[in-house]
């Protein structure tokens, strides 16, 4: 089967491998010039565990191509719109832009009958928008309309598109549903399970879940606060909340809000939607508020433990991106805390395994970006876990108080032991506890970076 792909992002890079490694013919079309020049040699421009000994093995076998030219769309059996969705500023909208320029730039290319499917997150209705275009810019074909939405995580995204939990495809054309049933059977016959809808109902369940996921997030946030006041454990209320088969476990790691690509721009997409339809949905709504809260917070948390006053303080921040496994840094909740410490005097010393050259261009200039984690604690007053990389949870407590000038440490994930962090000397501050206070003052050592 001959797949086009549009946009040589996350989403169409992900994809666009995994098509091929179910024996599909892909093409990916990428209009950023310095883009489609590094995939064609081979250099992908987001990293996702996995995904470059993937698509270097498919592009080396001829199944996975890169152009920049979107005449390439003509003689695929199916299209898949993989752009961009963003917010629209100003109000909150997802902006369509790129789905629809897109979609205008593809249809005089197509040259017999083609299914079109939207595989970025788009609002309901864009699905019956981008209809009446095709009817209207080719009426001489027959191009079928579908959604299909992804459900990947960034760092598992290879397996969560294998081995997913389910595989939406919104449709009223049975010429698509039996074209994308075809595609995706390999993973239909190993247990997959496949759920047909309409357009409309399709373009929903991915912002739904995204919201609903999110709401989980914002719950457990909020009762980790409440433990904090009622000197309540959270990870024993998280255990016994998760044993619960209706609740379950997942999303529910309290921490300092949720960023990234999707669950932001999802809820105040869903947010607009449901406004437009007169039908508002206040969770999510409350959700969009209490994260942002929940930001906004973390970094008067931060001033609050290091005595009121971060003026002329060095604050290690260890992690950037908004979740471990991935280099994307969007609305991570680092940016924010970061730019509210230097606006309070701070001198900050960053370190993250993945995100340091996407942070760089949006971070204060008296942030200094380290090389290591050891080199970021070096006479830290304070050290701040922002995000939960596994070499952040395995450091060396001793190691730790050695390269540090102050005692104090802000776990904003709580990967990080009580117990070895006070044993150490340091004072430890998680989300949903009491602080704990160092249990000795050992001396201190100097430690190599």
């Amino acid at each position: 089967m001959r797949i086009t792909m549009i946009g040589g992002g996350y989403v169409g890079l992900v994809s666009g491998a995994c098509f091929a490694s179910l024996g599909a013919d892909v093409t990916v079309i990428e209009a950023d010039p310095n883009r489609i020049d590094a995939l064609r040699k081979g250099i992908l421009p987001i990293f996702e565990p996995g995904l470059d000994d993937l698509a270097a093995a498919h592009h080396a076998a001829g199944r996975l191509r890169f152009v920049d030219n979107i005449s390439a769309v003509a003689g695929a059996d199916i299209v898949f719109l993989a752009v961009g969705t963003p917010t629209r500023r100003g109000d909150g909208h997802a902006d369509l832009s790129f789905i629809f320029d897109a979609a205008s730039q593809l249809a005089p290319c197509l040259s017999g009958p083609t299914v079109l499917v939207t595989k970025s997150t788009v609002p309901v209705g864009t699905g019956r928008r981008l209809m009446a275009l095709m009817a209207e810019r080719r009426p001489d074909l027959a191009i079928a309309i579908a959604s299909n939405p992804e459900f990947l995580r960034e760092g598992n995204a290879i397996k969560d598109f294998m081995q997913p939990e389910r595989i939406v495809i919104g449709t009223e054309s049975p010429t698509a549903a039996r074209l994308l049933a075809a595609l995706y059977a390999p993973l239909t016959r190993a247990g997959a399970p496949l759920v047909h809808t309409g357009l409309e109902t399709a373009e929903l369940i991915k912002y739904a879940a995204n919201s609903f996921l999110a709401m989980k997030i914002s719950f457990i946030n909020e009762m980790a606060d409440l433990c904090e006041k009622l000197s309540a454990n959270v990870d024993d209320l998280v255990t016994g909340l998760g044993l619960d088969s209706r609740i379950g476990p997942r999303f529910l790691q309290p921490g300092p809000g949720f960023g990234g690509s999707c669950f932001p721009k999802d809820t105040q997409a869903l947010v607009r939607i449901a406004q437009d339809a007169g039908a508002p949905t206040r969770l999510v709504e409350t959700v969009v508020a209490v994260n942002d809260a929940r930001k906004a917070a973390m970094a008067s948390r931060i001033i609050a433990a290091c005595g009121g006053s971060v003026r002329g303080r060095r604050i290690a921040i260890l992690g950037l991106t908004f979740k471990p496994g991935t280099d994307d840094i969007r609305d991570s909740p680092a940016l924010g805390i970061i730019h509210r410490l230097v606006d309070e005097g701070a001198h900050i010393t960053a370190h993250d395994p993945m995100g340091m050259n996407h942070a760089r261009f949006h971070l204060p200039a008296r942030t200094q970006l380290c090389e290591t984690a050891e080199m970021a604690l070096r006479e830290a007053d304070a050290t701040v876990i922002v995000t939960e990389w596994p070499e952040f949870a395995a450091l060396d407590p001793q190691v730790m108080r050695g390269l540090m000038r102050g005692k104090t440490v802000i776990d904003l994930r709580n990967i990080l032991s009580a117990q070895a962090l006070c044993t150490a000397g340091l004072d430890y501050l998680a989300i949903g506890h009491a602080p704990a206070r160092a249990l000795r003052e050992p001396p201190l050592r100097a430690c190599a970076s």
